[in-house]
């Protein structure tokens, strides 16, 4: 999961005084838009082996509080030149891009100006759970790879020992997470804490390697892995676990709302903006928020009626979480579930998408040190260079808490029409810069995700009425998100107030609530995106249908939604209403004689 440091870091910059540079906008714009890249990808070395850019693959970040103020005197920099372009002498394309580097550097330096950089951790994961996939994600095929995967694993214990600093100084100054939501969180740390180098998911890759290293090399590499985990990763794991249980989970505020925090009040309300990209208010978000659980109440009750079932809404929510008809009985067993969900919609897809994603992706469990308080399901993206495809993780842990009547729901969320396809397609384009090719907007990407899974009724799922309520169920559950996130961090809602809203308006399971409680607790705001999304690019389609009626192509109309990669929604709407016209226009110009 990412921090809200990684998200709104995407961007890390490197100084010039753009102000002052000549040459027309267009020139000015797009060397600001490179050296901003090469900034990125030099001072985020993750990012640049996610995007599969390889030069740093032998480095971690440098989050020093020296480095990240460097980081953002550059962004400053960089942004003071975006300013000083006249945007009326720009192409839309070109407003498009500034718009949104301008926003990107905005948010990053805004970010650490609030301090953000002191929670590199949520309720489930953070800096040393990314770490823990290293292995899948770098590349591998020869022995300069593993020459730099070595490199990074020595890098680990300064890289901790800077992350723990920055949890230190939130100690300081009463910016942690609440405690309430740290319940387990060390079983995150320990399984690589109390193990041996050969025992470590670090050392994985030495088990085999491929032909691209030489057989003389193999023995001393694998020494030197031994050395490395049991020297460095496994003494660095252990004094982040001791740090997490010795200090900051005791020391961890009361509190759990953002407004409590330091400033929390902006906070939050910066959180909002951030993460919707509108300029809402809580209290605007929370009113929809319960509008929403209203009208999707409602179709709720509708399709109880047509399961036959006869009782209370509490009822049937009681009965759809305990009959065992609604859980799979192996984690193999629910995995083929969902891989065959997927693969019905893949043969689905020309109806919906006239432009398809080169890369494929795959169905794995979510990692076992991740799952006990992870979501039901994410999707992992990858390089489109690399070795392998992106991947929709499934969670296997408690299978009692893993319903079958929400798996069609979130398989079209995570992997396709949902994130899958749009992140995938989104690194294939050809005519944005990098930058936008591999970023993330929470409100865009989310909002997508949740409007794939009503794609489904467009092409023959959710025929079961208890699939159907599933899919309902996963609607109301990010109606509910704008409540009580809003209502947890800016009206003084309890935790277990959360809970019980939660609960007693869907069918997730209570295991589920729990942890979904958590994540917003620890995560202000980001639960916010999933429904404010969703609801503007419904809204777009409806004065899409309403302008062009017959005319209409719901293929075109997605292919315009995906075809500039994540927007805001603000300038989404902008794309659309350009989509409308020139199809009118079009349409206008084939009736003329």
């Amino acid at each position: 999961m990412r921090t809200l440091v990684a998200v709104v870091a995407i961007l890390l910059a490197a100084s010039a005084d753009w102000a002052a540079e000549p040459g027309d906008a267009k020139s000015r714009l797009n060397a600001i838009i490179a050296e901003a890249w090469e900034g990125a990808l030099a001072d985020t070395p993750l990012l640049a082996t996610a995007v599969g850019d390889h030069r740093y693959d032998d480095k971690l970040p440098d989050v020093s509080p020296a480095s990240l103020e460097r980081q953002a005197q550059r962004e400053r920099g960089w942004l003071q030149g975006l300013r000083a372009i006249d945007r009326s002498a720009l192409a839309t394309a070109d407003r498009i891009n500034l718009d949104l580097l301008a926003l990107r550097l905005d948010e990053s330096i805004h970010s650490f100006g609030l301090g953000a950089q002191r929670l590199p951790i949520t309720s489930d994961s953070g800096f040393h759970t990314e770490l823990v996939r290293l292995p899948e994600e770098v590349p591998l095929a020869d022995l300069r790879n593993y020459e730099n995967y070595l490199a990074r694993l020595r890098a680990i214990p300064a890289y901790f020992d800077q992350q723990i600093a920055w949890l230190r100084e939130g100690l300081r100054a009463g910016f942690t997470l609440p405690r309430v939501v740290l319940d387990g969180y060390d079983a995150t740390i320990r399984a690589h804490a109390e193990t041996t180098a050969e025992g470590s998911v670090f050392m994985a890759p030495f088990a085999s390697f491929p032909p691209g290293v030489p057989e003389a090399r193999r023995e001393r590499l694998r020494a030197e892995a031994r050395e490395a985990i049991g020297g460095a990763v496994i003494p660095a794991y252990r004094r982040l676990l001791e740090f997490m249980t010795r200090d900051y989970i005791p020391g961890a505020r009361a509190s759990i709302a953002a407004a409590e925090l330091p400033n929390g009040r902006p906070y939050y309300a910066w959180l909002v903006r951030h993460y919707t990209t509108l300029d809402r208010t809580p209290e605007e978000v929370h009113r929809a928020g319960l509008d929403e659980v209203r009208r999707i109440r409602a179709e709720m009750e509708a399709v109880i009626k047509k399961t036959g079932f006869e009782g209370t809404f509490a009822e049937f929510l009681r009965f759809l979480r305990t009959d065992p008809r609604f859980y799979a009985k192996t984690p193999e067993e629910l995995l083929e579930r969902a891989a065959w969900i997927a693969k019905r919609m893949d043969g689905k897809l020309p109806a919906l998408f006239r432009r398809f994603p080169r890369q494929p992706y795959g169905v794995e469990p979510v990692p076992a040190d991740l799952a006990p308080k992870y979501t039901a399901g994410r999707y992992v993206g990858a390089p489109l260079e690399g070795t392998r495809g992106g991947t929709y993780w499934v969670n296997t842990h408690a299978l009692e808490s893993r319903s079958l009547y929400t798996l069609e729901a979130l398989t079209l969320h995570e992997a396709v029409p949902g994130h899958h396809f749009q992140i995938a397609l989104a690194k294939e384009l050809t005519d944005i810069p990098a930058f936008r090719r591999h970023d993330y907007i929470d409100a865009f990407g989310e909002g997508w995700g949740l409007y794939s899974e009503r794609l489904g009724l467009e092409v023959g799922f959710y025929t079961d009425p208890y699939s159907d309520f599933g899919r309902l169920t996963y609607e109301m559950w990010r109606a509910c998100r704008l409540v009580v996130d809003t209502g947890i961090h800016a009206f003084g809602w309890t935790r277990e107030k959360a809970i019980d809203y939660l609960a007693s308006n869907s069918a997730l399971s209570l295991h589920e609530v729990t942890t979904e409680i958590d994540r917003y607790i620890s995560w202000p705001g980001q639960a916010l995106a999933y429904k404010t999304g969703e609801m503007e690019i419904r809204r777009l389609r409806r004065l899409a249908e309403d302008a062009l009626g017959e005319r209409f192509d719901v293929r075109a109309f997605h292919d315009a939604l995906l075809e500039n990669g994540a927007l805001t929604l603000p300038l989404l709407a902008e794309r659309i209403d350009a989509f409308i016209a020139k199809s009118e226009s079009e349409h206008s110009s084939e009736e003329s004689p």
